[in-house]
C-alpha cells in the first residue's frame, strides 16, 4: 500500500470536523471561537520506552498514544478539539489496526484527527499533538496553587492501566467547579507534585495516598503512568468524594513531606 492510499483510508476515519480544512492540505486550518483560549500539547509514545511490541498490540499503541496527550488536555480543564498524529513504523506494523483503535478513542472523546505524518523506521515512534479549547482565562495551571489549598488526586495510584482513560470529563467538571491549579500524573506523584509546587512556589504536606489494589506505596508515589489528575482547591470549594481524594495540603515551606517526613522526588525522569 502506498502512502497516498493509506492517507485516503485515514481521511475516511477522520469524518466530520470543526476545522476549515483538515487532512489533504499541507496544514490544517482552524477558525477558533470568540472568547476562548486554545491549549496545545505534544507527547511521544516510544517503542522500548513506553511499550514493546511483545506487550502492546498496534491497537494498544494507538490507544496509548492519544491518551497520553488527551491527559494533558484534561489537566487544563479543556475540551479536546483536534489532534495531529505522526507515526514512524517498521514494514510489518499493523498500521490500520493502529488507526482503527485511534479512531475509537477519537470518537469517544469527540476529537478530530486533523492530520500528521507517516514514515518508515526500524521502531515504532508516535508523536501526538492535541489542541483543546477553554473559556478565556480559565485554563487550570500548575502555577496557581495557593498556601492552604487542599491537594487532591482522581482515582487510585500505582498500577497503570494497559489502556489508560484520560480524565477529560473530570477536568471539565473541576474547571467548572472553580479549580484553577492542576496537572496530570504521568511521571509519578512524588515528581509531579514537586513540579506543581515549584511552579507555584509552595510546598506540600501529604497524609493519605489512594493506592491501587496490588500496588505498593512506593509504586503509588513513584511508578508513574497513572494519567490521573493532581489538583488543589481552597477548603471552601467542596470537591465530591466520588470525583477525587484529598491527600494533603499546600504549605508555605518549599519542602514536600509525607506523614511529617521529607518526600524525595523519585518518579520517572527521561534525563535522570
Amino acid at each position: 500500500m502506498r502512502e497516498t492510499d493509506l492517507v485516503d483510508k485515514i481521511r475516511r476515519l477522520a469524518g466530520r470536523s470543526p476545522l476549515v480544512r483538515g487532512i489533504g492540505d499541507d496544514c490544517a486550518i482552524l477558525w477558533p471561537r470568540a472568547n476562548e483560549d486554545l491549549v496545545f500539547t505534544s507527547d511521544f509514545a516510544l517503542e522500548g520506552r513506553h511499550f514493546t511490541l511483545k506487550t502492546h498490540t498496534a491497537a494498544d499503541i494507538g490507544h496509548l498514544a492519544l491518551a497520553r496527550s488527551l491527559s494533558d488536555i484534561a489537566a487544563m480543564g479543556a475540551e479536546p478539539v483536534f489532534c495531529l498524529v505522526s507515526l514512524a513504523m517498521p514494514p510489518n506494523f499493523a498500521v490500520q489496526r493502529f488507526f482503527k483503535a485511534l479512531d475509537g478513542e477519537i470518537g469517544q472523546h469527540k476529537v478530530t484527527l486533523a492530520g500528521g505524518d507517516l514514515a518508515r523506521f526500524d521502531k515504532v515512534l508516535v508523536d501526538v499533538i492535541c489542541c483543546g479549547r477553554v473559556p478565556r482565562g480559565k485554563a487550570m495551571l500548575r502555577s496557581a496553587a495557593k498556601i492552604g489549598d487542599r491537594i487532591y488526586v482522581t482515582g487510585k495510584l500505582g498500577k497503570p492501566a494497559h489502556r489508560p482513560n484520560p480524565r477529560i470529563a473530570a477536568g471539565l467538571v473541576l474547571r467548572r467547579l472553580g479549580v484553577v491549579a492542576a496537572m496530570d500524573l504521568s511521571d509519578g506523584l512524588s515528581l509531579d507534585l514537586a513540579r506543581l509546587c515549584r511552579e507555584s512556589k509552595v510546598g506540600a504536606e501529604l497524609a493519605s495516598i489512594p493506592i491501587a489494589r496490588g500496588a505498593s506505596l512506593d509504586q503509588a508515589l513513584n511508578r508513574g503512568e497513572d494519567y490521573e489528575l493532581l489538583f488543589t482547591a481552597p477548603p471552601k470549594l467542596k470537591i465530591p468524594p466520588s470525583l477525587a481524594s484529598a491527600i494533603g495540603v499546600i504549605t508555605r515551606s518549599k519542602n514536600i513531606r509525607l506523614d511529617g517526613r521529607p518526600l524525595a522526588s523519585k518518579g520517572f525522569d527521561h534525563f535522570a
